[in-house]
Formats: C-alpha cells, sequence, structure tokens
C-alpha cells in the first residue's frame, strides 16, 4: 500500500448492506450437511461454514452502489437506484450461498463477473495512481491471503470465487489440510485416475471426457484406497473375525433362531474400562466402569447388557426387552462426575480412587458385547473368549509413544493416567493404524508406477519442489489416503463411545467436542465392516469430498508461517478466522492426528513434519498452564494478536477492507456491561491497537443448537464478522462527551435499521447486542483515542457499556414501565405487595389500574405478573379501556402460540398503531431474559420478533378496523 499516494477505494457492500437472513439460514443449515462437504475430509474445529465464507468474501470485493463522495473520488448512484442494484446484487449472494449451488458454474460465473466488474472500476479510478501498474492491473484480480487458515474454508471459497488463492498458518496439520483442497488438486487438474479398476466395482465408470476438476484425483484415491483395505486385511483380518451364532447362543434369545449357522460381521466390540474393586474381600477381581449397559433403545428391539455375579467372578449376558432402571445408569452411582459402584459388593468407587488407580496404571478394559450386522439391522452379543483374546493378541510395532500436555485446554484424560498419545488406543487399534499408515507409503509407489504407465511423465521432483509429474501426483494421491488413516485414527480410539439412541446406533468418533474427554465404556469399531469408521465408508467420504466440494480450477499455495511475521499478506485481499482467546487449544488437539499423518507424510513434506508434534510455544491462544498465569497468558495473546493483526494492516491491498471472524459464546451477555466478556475485549482491543478502525460487524447464527457442544452448554453459537480499514497515522482523539454525542446521533438510526431492516436484513434479538456493536465502535476506533475527563484513554469495555445502553432506553407506557422493572427482578414469581405498590407508585400507575389492565394478579399480600397462557383467547383489545404495550405484547405471543401467524396478524391488526413499540419491547425482554439465562421465556420473545415480518403480512390480509379505539381512554 502506499505511504504517500491515497487509494481511492468505494465502500464495498460488506460496509453497507448483507442478506443476513439468507446467509444464515444457509450457514446453519450446511451444518448438517455431510455429503461431500469438505469439513468430512479432515476434522477442524470451529470451522467457518463455506455459505458465509464464500458470502463474505465476495461482499468484501464488490463495490457497494450507494452514492459516496470524498477522497478525491464520486461512485454511485442515488438512493432509489442503489437499492435497487443492492437487491441485485442480494439475489446473486442467495444463489450463491445455497449449498446446491457450490459447484454450480452459472451461479459462480455470475459472482466471479461482479468482482471483476467491480475491480475494474477501482482500477479506473485509481489509473493516476503511482503504482497502478503494479496495485491495480485491470486484467488481473489480487490474490487472497487467509494468515489463519484453519480447517481452509475461506481459501478454498476464495479460490472458488476466482481468486489466487494463499493459505497460511503456524499448525503443520492445517497446512496439510489446505494444501490437500487448494494446492493439490488445481494442479492435477483434468486427469485421468491411473489405478487399476477394483474387482466388482460398480463405480468408476466414466469415460476419459468426464474427468473435470478433481474427478480423477478423486476416483484414485478411492481405488487405492481399496486397495490398502484388501492388503491390510491380508495382514490383520485374523485380529477380527466374524462371530457365528450357535445353537446355545439361541436358547434364551428368539431374535437369533433364524441366524443359527450364520458368521456376522461384527460392527463393534464394546469394553468397558476396569478397576480394582476397592471392596478388600474382592480386591483381586477387575470390576467394570460402565456408565450405561443400554445397548439399543430403540422401540420394539431394546437390548442391554445384563451383568451375572457367580461368587468372586461376574459375566456378561445380553437381554432383549425394555432395560430395567438399573440397566440405564450401568455401574455408575448416583451424582456427577467418575463415581461407580462395585457389581460385586455394591461398595462405592470414587473419583479419587479411579485416578489413583489409573495413575498407577491398573485400569483395564473387558469386553462387555458384540455388535453385528444382522438381516435385518444390529444384533447384539454376548462376549466370547474367542473375540476377547482375539483383540488382546494383537501385538503392535509401533505406536506414538509421545507424551501430551496435561493441563491443555480441554484435556480430562491425563488424571486417569492417559499421557501419552499411544495410550488412547488400544493394542488392536494400534496395529491397525499402523499397518493402514505403512500401506500409504507402499500405495504411493504404485501410484506412480501406474502413473508412468499410464504415460505420465516423472522428473522425480515431488510436490514440495512444485512437481507435476508421476512422483508428484503419487504424493498427492499418498496426502489424501493419508488422510484416511488419520480419519480412522479419530474413529477408532478407546475415547469412542456407543450410541444406543433409536436412529444412531453407531460408535460416536474421539471428538465430539473440541476436547479428549474420558470414556468409560467404549466402542471398538471394526475397520473391516461396512459401517461408520470403517476403511471403506472413511475413503469414500475422502474421494467425494475431492470429487464434489473443490473447484474446477484455480491456483493456490499452503505454507507454514507465523501470523505475525509472515510477508504472504502483502497487497492481497485478506479474510481471516483468528484463534479465539482460550476456547480452543488447536495446536494441542491437533496432536491427536499430526502423530499419525507425520508418519506417512514426512517423506514428502519434511520441513513441515520435522518436529514430533504441533509447534505450540508461539500459537496465540490465552493457556494459563503454558504461560504462568490467567493474566500472563491473556498479556501473550494479546501481544501476539495485537503484533499479527498490525502485520495484516500494514500489508492489505489498501482497496479492500479486512474481514475477520470472533466467535461468540452464546449467552455472553451476563452483566450490566452488556456483551462484553474477556475474550471479545480482548480480541477487540488487540484490533484496535492493530491500526484497524472498524467499518461494519455482522453477527452469523453459524452453528446448530443440536451439536454435543451446544446442548446445554455457553458454546460457541455466532461469528461476528468485523469489516476493519487501516486506521489514517493521524487520526485525531476526541473527548468522551463528544463521544457520546455521536452515539446519541448514529445509534438509534442504527438499532432501527437492525430491527426493522433498513438496507440490512432484519437482525434476530439473538444478535442484536453484537450487532450493536458494529455502528458503536466504529465511531469509537476512527479515533486513535477517545479521552476521558482525566485525560486517560477510555478501555475498550467502557465503550461496550456506553454502546449497548442503547438496547435499554426504549420509551414505554407507565404501566409497562412498572411490568419490565418488576419482571426484572421477579420474572413470574411472587412478590409482597408492599413491594409493588412502592414501584407502581414511582412508576406513575397503580395495583389496583395494572389488575384492572389484566397483566398481573393480586391477592394475599402478594402480587405477580400473568404469564402468556393466562391471557383471555377472547381479548378484544377495541374493548379494552387499557391497553398497556406490555398487554400488548403478551398477548401477540399467546396468540402466536395458539393459533400461529394467522392468529397473531389478525391481533395485529387491531394494534396496528403500536406495532413498532411492541416489538422494541419483544427485543427488550428477550435481551433481559437472555442474560438472566431464562430460556424458555426468551425463546417466546425470539419467535415473535423472528416471525414479525410474517405477522404483519397476515395483518395486511385483514381490513382496517372498523371503530378506531384510544389506546389508553377507551373508543372513540
Amino acid at each position: 500500500m502506499s505511504a504517500k499516494t491515497p487509494i481511492k477505494s468505494p465502500k464495498k457492500l460488506i460496509e453497507v448492506a448483507l442478506p443476513l437472513d439468507a446467509i444464515n439460514a444457509a450457514a446453519a443449515r450446511e451444518k448438517s450437511i455431510r455429503h461431500g462437504h469438505p469439513s468430512t475430509l479432515h476434522l477442524w474445529w470451529a470451522r467457518r461454514p463455506l455459505a458465509a465464507a464464500r458470502a463474505v468474501i465476495f461482499a468484501q470485493m464488490v463495490n457497494d452502489p450507494g452514492y459516496q463522495q470524498g477522497g478525491g473520488f464520486k461512485y454511485g448512484v442515488n438512493k432509489e437506484k442503489a437499492q435497487a442494484e443492492r437487491e441485485r446484487l442480494f439475489k446473486i449472494i442467495e444463489d450463491l450461498v445455497q449449498w446446491e449451488n457450490t459447484s454450480n458454474e452459472e451461479v459462480l460465473s455470475r459472482a466471479r463477473a461482479e468482482i471483476l466488474r467491480s475491480w475494474r472500476e477501482v482500477c479506473e479510478l485509481n489509473k493516476a495512481h503511482p503504482q497502478a501498474a503494479e496495485l491495480f492491473n485491470p486484467d488481473k484480480l489480487p490474490a487472497f491471503h487467509d494468515p489463519f487458515a484453519g480447517g481452509g474454508a475461506l481459501p478454498l471459497e476464495a479460490q472458488r470465487l476466482g481468486l489466487e488463492s494463499y493459505a497460511s498458518d503456524l499448525n503443520p496439520v492445517a497446512v496439510t489440510i489446505n494444501k490437500a483442497m487448494i494446492e493439490i488438486p488445481p494442479r492435477f487438474a483434468g486427469r485421468a485416475p491411473v489405478g487399476p479398476r477394483v474387482p466388482g466395482d460398480k463405480q468408476g465408470k466414466l469415460v476419459e471426457n468426464t474427468w473435470s476438476g478433481a474427478k480423477g484425483l478423486a476416483e484414485d484415491v478411492r481405488r487405492y484406497g481399496a486397495w490398502m483395505r484388501a492388503e491390510a486385511d491380508k495382514r490383520i483380518g485374523h485380529l477380527y473375525p466374524q462371530v457365528e451364532i450357535t445353537a446355545e447362543m439361541a436358547k434364551e434369545r428368539p431374535d437369533l433362531r433364524g441366524l443359527v449357522g450364520q458368521k456376522l460381521t461384527v460392527i463393534a466390540w464394546l469394553w468397558a474400562r476396569t478397576v480394582k474393586s476397592p471392596n478388600p474381600v474382592f480386591s483381586h477381581v477387575d470390576v467394570p466402569l460402565a456408565s450405561t449397559f443400554v445397548l439399543s433403545s430403540k422401540t420394539g428391539k431394546e437390548s442391554y447388557v445384563k451383568p451375572v455375579v457367580e461368587g468372586d467372578k461376574y459375566r456378561f449376558t445380553v437381554k432383549v426387552g425394555t432395560p430395567p432402571e438399573d440397566a440405564i445408569e450401568g455401574t455408575k452411582a448416583a451424582g456427577r462426575g467418575a463415581n461407580f459402584r462395585c457389581v460385586l459388593s455394591d461398595a462405592p468407587i470414587s473419583g479419587d480412587y479411579i485416578k489413583a488407580e489409573g495413575q498407577a496404571g491398573r485400569m483395564g478394559a473387558r469386553l462387555m458385547a458384540i455388535v453385528a450386522e444382522g438381516t435385518r439391522g444390529r444384533v447384539y452379543l454376548a462376549p466370547t473368549r474367542a473375540h476377547e483374546d482375539a483383540a488382546r493378541q494383537a501385538e503392535p510395532t509401533w505406536k506414538p509413544d509421545i507424551e501430551f500436555f496435561q493441563q491443555a485446554l480441554g484435556f480430562r484424560v491425563g488424571n486417569y493416567g492417559l499421557t501419552r498419545w499411544s495410550d488412547l488406543f488400544t493394542p488392536r487399534q494400534l496395529v491397525a493404524l499402523t499397518t493402514f499408515s505403512d500401506l500409504v507409503g507402499e500405495a504411493i509407489d504404485h501410484v506412480r508406477a501406474d502413473a508412468v504407465r499410464a504415460g505420465l511423465a516423472d522428473n522425480g521432483k515431488g510436490l514440495d519442489e512444485g512437481g507435476t509429474g508421476a512422483t508428484a501426483y503419487a504424493q498427492g494421491v499418498g496426502v489424501s489416503l493419508a488422510f484416511i488413516v488419520e480419519k480412522l485414527s479419530e474413529a477408532h480410539s478407546s475415547l469412542c463411545t456407543w450410541s444406543n439412541a433409536p436412529k444412531n446406533e453407531l460408535v460416536v468418533s474421539t471428538f465430539r467436542r473440541q476436547a479428549l474427554q474420558m470414556t468409560w465404556d467404549f466402542g471398538e469399531s471394526n475397520p473391516f465392516a461396512d459401517s461408520s469408521g470403517s476403511i471403506q465408508k472413511v475413503g469414500e467420504a475422502v474421494s467425494r469430498v475431492l470429487q464434489m466440494a473443490l473447484p474446477r480450477d484455480g491456483r493456490g499455495q499452503a505454507l507454514q508461517a507465523d501470523a505475525q511475521f509472515q510477508p504472504v499478506s502483502d497487497q492481497k485481499v485478506i479474510s481471516t478466522d483468528p484463534p479465539y482467546y482460550d476456547n480452543i487449544g488447536y495446536a494441542d488437539l491437533s496432536d491427536y492426528f499430526y502423530v499419525w499423518l507425520r508418519r506417512p507424510l514426512k517423506p514428502i513434506f519434511p520441513g513441515l513434519f520435522a518436529t514430533l508434534a504441533v509447534p505450540k510455544t508461539e500459537e496465540l491462544v490465552a493457556t494459563p498452564y503454558r504461560h504462568g498465569g490467567k493474566d500472563e497468558a491473556e498479556k501473550f495473546f494479546l501481544d501476539g494478536m495485537t503484533e499479527a493483526l498490525h502485520n495484516l494492516a500494514s500489508r492489505a491491498h489498501g482497496a479492500f477492507p479486512v474481514s475477520i471472524y470472533y466467535a461468540f459464546k452464546q449467552s455472553e451477555t451476563t452483566d450490566n456491561a452488556g456483551t462484553s466478556s474477556t475474550g471479545w475485549e480482548t480480541f477487540l482491543e488487540a484490533v484496535l491497537k492493530a491500526g484497524f478502525a472498524l467499518t461494519g460487524t455482522w453477527p452469523m447464527r453459524t452453528e446448530r443448537d443440536s451439536r454435543s457442544r451446544g446442548i446445554g452448554s455457553n458454546a460457541l453459537a455466532s461469528s461476528v464478522v468485523l469489516v476493519c480499514r487501516q486506521r489514517p497515522a493521524d487520526a485525531p482523539t476526541v473527548s468522551r462527551r463528544e463521544f457520546i454525542r455521536e452515539l446519541n446521533a448514529a445509534l438509534p438510526e442504527a438499532l432501527d435499521e437492525m430491527t426493522r431492516g433498513g438496507v440490512n436484513s432484519p437482525v434476530a434479538p439473538v444478535d442484536l447486542s453484537q450487532a450493536i456493536i458494529g455502528p458503536g465502535m466504529a465511531i469509537f476506533s476512527k479515533y486513535t483515542a477517545v479521552l476521558e475527563a482525566d485525560g486517560t484513554p477510555m478501555s475498550v469495555r467502557t465503550a461496550l457499556q456506553l454502546i449497548n445502553r442503547f438496547l435499554a432506553e426504549d420509551d414505554f407506557d407507565h404501566d409497562t414501565q412498572f411490568c419490565l422493572h418488576w419482571f426484572n427482578q421477579y420474572g413470574w414469581s411472587e412478590g409482597a405487595y408492599g413491594e409493588a405498590d412502592v414501584l407502581a407508585r414511582a412508576k406513575a400507575t397503580s395495583i389496583n389500574g395494572l389488575a384492572d389492565a389484566g397483566v398481573l394478579k393480586s391477592g394475599a399480600g402478594k402480587v405477580r405478573l400473568l404469564r402468556p397462557n393466562e391471557y383471555p383467547a377472547d381479548w378484544d383489545p377495541r374493548k379494552d379501556p387499557r391497553l398497556p404495550i406490555w398487554e400488548m405484547l403478551h398477548q401477540l405471543i399467546r396468540a402466536l402460540r395458539d393459533e400461529g401467524e394467522s392468529g397473531a396478524g389478525k391481533l395485529l391488526a387491531e394494534l396496528k398503531p403500536k406495532s413498532e413499540a411492541i416489538r422494541q419491547l419483544a427485543y427488550r425482554l428477550y435481551t433481559l431474559c437472555e442474560r438472566k439465562g431464562q430460556a424458555d421465556d426468551a425463546r417466546a420473545y425470539n419467535e415473535l420478533v423472528t416471525s414479525w415480518s410474517a405477522v404483519e403480512s397476515a395483518a395486511g390480509a385483514f381490513p382496517e378496523p372498523g371503530k378506531q379505539f384510544n389506546l389508553f381512554g377507551g373508543n372513540e
């Protein structure tokens, strides 16, 4: 960026308007899509949805059509024409974010054309710039860079939109993911597969001229993955025997009689960890720690494990039918945590005892049940000696015997003696994973030979040397095969659990959330079965991503670099998703995969996999244990993130804003400061210290409430996209009074646009506290400092407090003001009449008047507000002499719940003069309930607001009331 000549840059669409509802709907929907989605190539934590990434980058590069003047140029059209043009651009985004259009060339071409058109307009404005030849070539778009590339969603979508894409990360696992998505496939695009067809294969019969994009590479990954399975079966298949159904088994199991004599493929072996019984009488016995004995809860096919005690011994049997209560709890004792009971004596087994046993190396495992594939679904069987012996005969020749950081974020297993990566796998799992890992190298040799036979030239150069011949192609296939192995490692550890849910009877992978959680009973999958967790299914998933989800062509490069010092960002468009303070320890978690990727990929990328573990010292995550305490960790994060963002601010192409994602936690609005948390404040402070000024913030609902981490927890729920421009070095300072004056002038209009729509999509209440930060911080950040009365700079936290006040300054009638204050203190609970009377007087109303208004109940010295379901369904506002906004709102909530949008619309038609006040009160109450953790109440207010447009439309279908009425004085 030139320091002498300013760049003439019109505002981008992302700095003015976005079809937020369409983006949010597509992003939330995408979280439930698995078939061919890049997330199935490799797990990465808190990966951004492709829809959001695509929309943000597009809007970041396309000029807003509104009239702009200043900075030495004029641009745009009048308000009416600009709005029509925005609607056209919105339609492109609405089409662009749909998952079905991920590879739709017609939709993508329209988006690319708009990006190029805007770029040429910018080039025309800057044709006299002294660096025009270097910075403003109208025939070549600037390249894209994400310096915290992680799972690769942003670089991938930039490449899809036609940009040359660069991805960098300090983490070698992240770099490898990005190589597999944006670097390797384009290098070999359009090539036919070289591998031999899989015997008996019904797939892969595409003719030669259909191998567009990465389809040929994808097909070879599938073919050589099938070869690996066949070879592994020859070598270790005996460790995974079938189970034969005998007449003895069927004696007490009528469901097995039709299977007698058949050999069934095992899907999984279910184990329970064991410790020595704490009861002295049975101290020689390893007793099970089972969180449940229920195997299947499917109606009509329930199955469960029943332990049979015989003296100082026990064995497991499997029963069919409704599980008794004690089966549901397994050997788990009452209360939270690792508390169990001895299956022999019922003696309590405390968490401390289990930890001591684990740390002493005395924790074992015992087979509880076998899950096999029957002719009509899952079959649950009692364990057999032969199957337990098969597992125990496995002897690994190699294992990832590397100790991990015990205090890492989200690590829970070290307390129980599992301190090395190898401790997380059974011997049989180690043998299988090592075998598959070794086969990757052998497959690479086969691919190279087959490629040469197919006519591909070979100069011996590999991927790391920029090769494009047979050696490089073989390594490219090998990278995806290595991903198959590391995906198998996630599905084959002793931290996997068995799900007995009716529609999901399967082994659940290791990372149910971004943590290593201790499991007591675990599922060991069969890698040779035709079920989830098998090499066949995993191989197909990896191949499908290459075939379906990647761009047809383009250029990309992924490299290892520290964001604080990298030069890659020079004159590039930047969108990035940095680490989130202390939410996720990426480096520690990704070591789980690194130890398995390093084994086959170090020969291909010797520099990238040079270290035994992922680099952690410079990782920008606030880990207290690694940095000597909470304060030290926060300082490390702030200093490092500030340096990294300053690097971006100084290097980014000046014609474009920088977009930065920040993942909020659900319900962070927990105190009087409004939306504020240590992580958020620290991150914002880093952004501002780096020299950025905010020009917008966009809350995006990018997570599913049903995900494991989100259920009942304060989990990451929204991404706030910060839109930033470099702040001028000579930006002025301003006083606190002047800052508040600007907020008073700007925020009411911004709040109205957010809740009514304006040029932006309506913002749901759940996102309002985050969205209002944008226009507020835009004012705060355009100054070098906002000075307090004593001359000290205002803190980010204070600025957030001042901004959030605007959510609480609505003007309501006296009755509603009473209800608001009472609800804030008591909710729907009873309070003393005397206290209510004092409050009513202060609000210029009365308890009797409030009771007459129908909003509260008073009696026996107590007062309480009526819940929405207590409001009368036959209410007619035209006949009600006293109509507080509170009553109107809760009648609408009742109508929406009982009669749907049409019924609520009919009622709203009667209340039209006060519709805006009703909607504002719903927002206010939602925010209040969310801060108090009242989820059910918050949901009711949120449902009304998110349905508001539909309710208003329904109201339009009803005629105006025949008789006008005075909202506080009866009929006129």
